[in-house]
């Protein structure tokens, strides 16, 4: 049975200590001789209660409160039922309404902004609060946790190591096994294949232990690998507690699951994403997660309704939400298979889970529904049509959710996700966006409640809750750096009485201009200069000042959905409230207001990426980030390839990207083929007009980009030996990138194959040899 006894601390905590700790000095004492010599180990002194429990944190990432059937939603979530009815949950938890963010916040007990975090990395820029690296005088939780004798672990996303930094050449302090976790097994960037993924180990890139065609998919990968890593620590170190961190993949686009997981939902959203969310908010109610009288908030204008959906496109829609659901049901049931482990394991009773339903509200990113997401993020138009299109020529509705596509839902269905609340991922403003579910499990110490406590607390919470449950005072040095103080608020109290006050008082939330303060019941927000379901950039948004944004104010303990604004009831709470923010964000490095829009909107060639302007490669150079690579296919530039041909030559030369978007140069049977995949949409194929020779061969190939314009294409030209023996034109190009995890590839296509003329033969290693690759911008 659970213990009664308190969670929280019950004597003041010791004095902050400069970690690492000093070795503890010899007991002995040495003579000239062994002889004349005593020996006597001097005592250990325990720097843990001997009953600290071992922590495991899961994040599941980019999913609504709206999802799970544990608080109303009617996906299928088994796991966190166990974890909910067995223990508490919080239904005032909040994340930052982006990915990193709230990565860093948790994993440091800092906010965003004073963790460098204020967006993700792959947009990071000069000012301190985006820089994209968390600063060594914030140490996480993990490094803390290790200087007193816990094993540390991390699997899945990891998303806060700066992207040019993410090669297999490093540097890796910024990697996880140089920010406290003595083990990692997963892949650095915001996303990836649950198929073919770039995958590190420590600091080792590694290839998935199977294909998909064998049964490969990543979330089971991540969970095998964290069984097996508890299974080694049961054998090697069963003394040490241990830190797990397990934030998987799922539910980030793209949406892949076995088809059999989706296919458990086909029918069930068939009425559309209004019908659910009045649907998944009465039962909220039902269940007691949200309090009676809560307003089921109203669709943004800019938002289609269901009825909007032309017939013939609905049954595309309900399939993207049906995978969308086999996803998270599957994601669960990983989760579920980790817990069983820890129970088998004997871990189960002292044992404290944290179990996180989404690291964001659900995402918009998606747009109108997509076979390939990236498309909208690099800002391209599509219709719904060209989607389907593509489809069709894959086998139908049912390659959705397959490595054949990157598919993500409809932002309807985000909406939908995230009732009873307005926002979604990227709307900090507004409570979809950063409301998530949370459950903790502690038998040994915490008593089943299933009444939802309503404190009001945020993920940089975690950090310091943790500490207090163990005793231990945040550190004031780590390393040799002095250590910024904690910003988050321990929720221990809350955890023993659901009726306690609750002791967060403000709290400030800020994504890309779109921001929101929090301070003793009431929120002002500003929704910012962009709507993440809207394809490309606002009209105007180059110009845009914070000072243009429409405030609006909610007294949440009245109001629990921000359905009703008291802006012209009381502007003078609204001044007082836009006052905080300001102190707020110059406080946490949050200036300038919208400083994440920086590379996005004003500076893109600012982004984090490769310093270089020339490289020189082999055919040893393979699953190199797109962002610490060449950016081929949007910038002037050549390619220069020494290779000896056998007769009828084939295989691939490079690749750059993946399946849903991508350029490749491969020969087959002897001819050259380049193609320029436009995420899917469009495909441009340029083969030579001869069958190459056999022997040595110098090939190249010119690529010059044809305007500085966004809509601009390009102009390729493939030669031989300096002859030309292909040329043509790509009628537009990815301004930002083909994708978040893949890579370049030489001599052969690993992770996800650009072209689809070789993917039944994939990797096509190339059967010839090759000496030089040489790559140079010309522009």
């Amino acid at each position: 049975m659970p213990s009664t006894r308190s969670v929280t601390a019950t004597q003041p905590l010791p004095p902050a200590p400069v970690l690492p700790f000093p070795q503890t000095p010899s007991g002995s004492v040495a003579g000239i001789t062994m002889q004349q010599s005593t020996y006597s180990r001097a005592p250990v002194e325990p720097r843990l209660p001997a009953d600290a429990p071992n922590i495991l944190i899961v994040l599941i990432d980019d999913a609504g409160p709206a999802l799970p059937s544990t608080f109303g939603g009617e996906i299928s979530t088994p796991t966190l039922d166990r974890v909910y009815g067995q223990g508490i949950g919080f239904n005032r938890f909040h994340t930052t309404a982006m990915c990193s963010p709230t990565r860093a916040s948790l994993l440091t007990g800092r906010n965003h902004h004073r963790v460098g975090a204020g967006q993700i990395a792959e947009f990071a820029n000069d000012w301190d609060g985006y820089s994209g690296r968390i600063p060594r005088e914030a140490s996480t939780l993990p490094e803390t946790l290790k200087h007193y004798g816990y094993a540390t672990s991390a699997f899945g996303k990891w998303h806060n190591t700066p992207p040019n930094e993410t090669s297999a050449a490093g540097p890796f302090e910024n990697w996880p096994t140089g920010l406290g976790f003595e083990y990692f097994y997963g892949f650095l960037a915001g996303e990836a294949s649950q198929y073919e993924p770039n995958l590190v180990r420590n600091t080792t890139s590694v290839l998935p232990p199977k294909t998909a065609e064998e049964g490969y998919h990543l979330s089971e990968d991540l969970a095998d690998d964290a069984i097996t890593w508890l299974q080694r620590h049961k054998t090697l170190r069963q003394d040490s507690p241990f830190f797990m961190y397990w934030a998987s993949g799922a539910i980030h686009g793209p949406h892949h699951v076995p088809k059999e997981w989706a296919d458990k939902y086909s029918g069930k959203f068939d009425d559309g994403w209004d019908a659910y969310r009045e649907r998944a908010h009465r039962r909220a109610i039902e269940k007691g997660w949200i309090p009676e009288g809560t307003v089921l908030t109203e669709r943004d204008e800019a938002l289609a309704a269901w009825d909007d959906i032309p017939d013939d496109e609905k049954p595309f829609q309900r399939r993207l939400m049906e995978v969308a659901a086999g996803y998270a049901d599957h994601v669960d049931h990983q989760v579920g298979r980790l817990l069983d482990e820890v129970e088998d394991l004997g871990y189960g009773d002292n044992t404290l889970v944290f179990y996180i339903w989404g690291d964001n509200g659900s995402s918009a990113e998606g747009q109108g529904g997509t076979v390939s997401e990236l498309l909208a993020q690099n800002g391209i138009p599509s219709t719904t049509r060209q989607h389907i299109d593509v489809l069709e020529e894959l086998g139908g509705l049912d390659v959705l959710g397959s490595p054949l596509t990157d598919n993500m839902y409809h932002a309807g269905w985000a909406w939908a996700g995230s009732a009873p609340y307005k926002g979604m991922k990227l709307l900090p403003s507004h409570l979809g966006g950063t409301r998530n579910p949370m459950a903790i499990r502690w038998p040994e110490r915490i008593k089943p409640d299933d009444r939802p406590r309503t404190q009001f607390h945020h993920c940089n919470d975690i950090a310091p809750t943790v500490l207090e449950i163990l005793g231990i005072t945040p550190p004031t040095q780590v390393n040799g750096v002095t250590q910024k103080p904690m910003d988050g608020t321990s929720f221990a109290y809350a955890i023993d009485d659901p009726d306690a006050v609750g002791r967060l008082r403000t709290q400030y939330f800020e994504i890309m201009g779109s921001r929101a303060i929090y301070h003793d019941g009431w929120m002002a927000s500003a929704r910012g200069p962009r709507l993440p379901w809207m394809p490309g950039l606002p009209p105007g948004i180059q110009k845009w000042t914070p000072d243009e944004d429409v405030w609006e104010l909610y007294n949440l303990d009245e109001d629990w959905s921000q359905a009703h604004d008291l802006v012209e009831q009381h502007p003078d709470k609204l001044r007082q409230l836009q006052d905080l923010f300001l102190v707020e964000s110059a406080k946490n490095d949050a200036l300038p207001v919208g400083g994440g829009l920086w590379v996005m909107v004003l500076h893109p060639e600012d982004r984090p990426q490769s310093p270089y302007r020339e490289w020189e490669m082999f055919a040893s150079t393979l699953r190199v980030p797109e962002s610490s690579a060449p950016t081929l296919g949007n910038r002037s530039n050549m390619v220069t390839i020494e290779a000896e041909l056998p007769e009828r030559a084939s295989g691939v030369l490079y690749k750059l990207g993946q399946g849903s978007g991508g350029l490749t140069l491969f020969l087959d049977e002897g001819v050259l083929r380049y193609e320029y995949n436009l995420f899917m949409i469009n495909r441009t194929k340029i083969t030579s007009d001869r069958i190459l020779a056999a022997g040595p061969a110098k090939i190249t190939v010119r690529t010059v980009r044809q305007s500085p314009a966004p809509d601009s294409g390009l102009d390729i030209e493939l030669a031989v030996d300096g002859e030309t023996v292909g040329v043509g034109t790509v009628p537009l190009l990815a301004g930002i990138g083909f994708s978040a995890n893949d890579g370049l590839d030489i001599g052969r296509s690993l992770g996800s194959p650009v072209s689809l003329d070789y993917r039944d033969r994939a990797p096509f290693p190339f059967n010839g040899s090759i000496g030089r690759v040489h790559i140079a911008y010309t522009d």
